[in-house]
């Protein structure tokens, strides 16, 4: 790749975040870039902006100013922080980070590298973007996992876990682990399974060569109980189970399930 080489003058930081504690999008800035956690914490600042309203040319000059900014730059600055800005709500970002923001000596305000983060929850709106997502570096059974739309994190144990819902997956680790056992994995259906992710997810526990027994542990709340039991018929059926399986159904039509 072939780049403009470009003279700085001066380097800030500038980022917007998705932050739960505010409901809503943050802007993070410092005067000082690159290393500002390190070099300069005590430079870095916080403005929230409104979601309903958006993100004004107020705030927008506010926080140019406060990256110390000024005359046309100040100006320019704010009007990147807007586009940025749209730019975040636009991808469903949870993270669009400028580091360096910077000032040339000519005045033009240059974002020199950035960094994005997804929501993966906004996949279904961001179909293009996702599709360019390198998973050469990740899990091969987390990368099949996700064609299913299962939840999957691999471990170093020998029980194979099913569940539905973080919570009560953590639940199920943490009763395997107290009774000195190794969980193989974290596997969640969700609360809207069906029976054939329910087959898929079998054959992904089958298939790891470390699992020598499988442990389903399930409350049906949204998931109705005779889906996983049907799940697991047909998954046995089609699979040559030779290890063993320990089922726990609790929750809705579990009786039918049983």
């Amino acid at each position: 790749m072939i780049a403009e080489a470009l003279a700085i003058k001066r380097e800030t930081y500038l980022a917007i975040v998705m932050d739960s504690s505010k409901q809503g999008p943050v802007l993070v800035g410092s005067p000082k870039g690159v290393n500002i956690e390190e070099e300069n914490p005590e430079k870095i600042f916080q403005v929230p902006v409104d979601i309903m309203e958006g993100l004004t040319r107020e705030k927008s000059m506010k926080v140019s100013a406060d990256l110390k900014f000024k005359g046309k730059s100040q100006e320019e600055a704010a009007e990147q922080i807007e586009r940025l800005y749209d730019l975040f709500l636009k991808v469903d970002a949870t993270q669009v980070e400028i580091n360096p923001f910077v000032e040339q000596p000519d005045g033009r305000v240059i974002c020199i590298d950035a960094k994005i983060n997804f929501d993966d929850n906004a996949k279904f709106r961001q179909l293009e973007i996702f599709a360019q997502e390198d998973t050469n570096e990740t899990d091969p059974r987390e990368v099949n996992a996700a064609k299913y739309n299962l939840n999957y994190i691999g471990m170093d144990g020998n029980i194979g876990c099913l569940v539905n819902g973080a919570g009560l997956g953590m639940a199920t680790m943490d009763i395997i682990k107290k009774h000195d056992g190794k969980p193989a994995n974290f596997l969640d259906v969700g609360g809207g399974v069906n029976e054939d992710q329910v087959l898929n997810a079998f054959k992904l526990l089958t298939e790891d060569s470390q699992v020598k027994c499988i442990l389903v542990n399930v409350f049906g709340g949204i998931v109705n109980c005779v889906t996983i039991a049907n799940g697991i018929i047909q998954a046995c059926k089609q699979i040559s189970l030779e290890i063993p399986l320990v089922v726990r159904l609790e929750g809705t039509n579990v009786e039918e399930a049983r």
